[in-house]
């Protein structure tokens, strides 16, 4: 009988500390940061918001980009070469306080928008658990990466990249269940 209790304890105990461990993520103050040109990312920011509770802050650029996408991958490219820091509207208030960031963009030219660099230069991301994500028309070249190495006094999560074929956000909803899966996997 004692024998009994104790493997029950025991599996009460590990079951316990696994329940926690999600838990705790989910308790930590979380705010998910996104730059979106066509609305796809928008879509992704808001639902991972959404399913994990999250504050949420959209970077936007002082200088808008043109609403026309042959003429947007002009600028965009213009500023990958030149290595560009494009202003950004607004700040994070209280950034201190929050524990987990997910950082989210669209993939241009390979890599994330240069407004992206000048929002993670903008912040101290030491101590913080960052979560990366990006939307794309074929897959996320260096944006996860890229934003991994902005951020490398940060713990990291696995990061996740939407793949879409429309712009607008439509049709995200079909990819639900994939952010469901990835956001369960990382402890949401």
């Amino acid at each position: 009988m004692k024998r009994i209790l104790t493997i029950a304890t025991l599996l009460l105990s590990i079951a316990a500390c696994g329940q926690n461990n999600n838990k705790n993520m989910n308790n930590q103050k979380t705010i998910v940061a996104y730059f979106s040109w066509s609305g796809n990312t928008t879509e992704i920011a808001n639902y991972i918001a959404a399913k994990t509770g999250a504050d949420t802050f959209e970077i936007v650029t002082e200088k808008e980009y043109p609403t026309e996408y042959q003429p947007c991958t002009e600028v965009a490219k213009a500023e990958k070469e030149a290595n560009a820091r494009p202003a950004i509207k607004g700040a994070i208030e209280n950034f201190e306080q929050y524990d987990v960031i997910f950082i989210g963009c669209p993939v241009w030219w390979y890599t994330g928008p240069m407004a992206m660099m000048t929002f993670l230069e903008s912040y101290n991301f030491e101590g913080k658990t960052v979560i990366p994500f990006c939307t794309a028309y074929s897959g996320p070249s260096q944006t996860l990466k890229a934003i991994v190495e902005a951020t490398p006094k940060s713990e990291h999560k696995d990061g996740i990249c939407v793949v879409t074929k429309e712009l607008g956000g439509k049709g995200l909803d079909k990819k639900h269940g994939e952010v469901d899966a990835w956001l369960k996997k990382i402890g949401f």
